[in-house]
């Protein structure tokens, strides 16, 4: 079954397939959820800061694990010291699902588990 489109979202929910494109009203309401992302041409960021190469690294390859598990893949950029991750969903056009809100959820669990 699957949440409503303004549940509460939680990191322990998967993205499921055919994801509607949301409005922006929806998109607004989401956002307060994982209020360190924002939204930049139908696209859902996210810059994670890291003290060294190594931190940045280990966060990039433990998103792209979760990324690969839910089967929905972002672009994902980094350098020493940081990790941006940009998702939308292509399947719908290119535009903000809640599956981007969902592994924007499961991003910052990772982050905040960082040492």
């Amino acid at each position: 079954m699957t949440a409503p489109i303004m549940a509460r979202i939680t990191a322990a929910e998967n993205c499921v397939d055919g994801a509607p494109a949301l409005d922006a009203a929806a998109i607004a309401a989401l956002l307060v959820q994982v209020p360190a992302w924002q939204v930049d041409a139908a696209t859902l960021v996210r810059r994670y800061s890291f003290a060294n190469w190594q931190a940045a690294l280990a966060f990039a390859n433990a998103a792209g694990a979760m990324v690969e598990q839910q089967n929905h893949h972002p672009v994902l950029t980094m350098s020493y010291t940081y990790c941006e991750l940009r998702f939308t969903t292509h399947s719908a056009g290119n535009t903000v699902t809640r599956n981007d809100f969902i592994c924007a959820a499961r991003a910052d669990a990772l982050y905040q588990g960082q040492p």
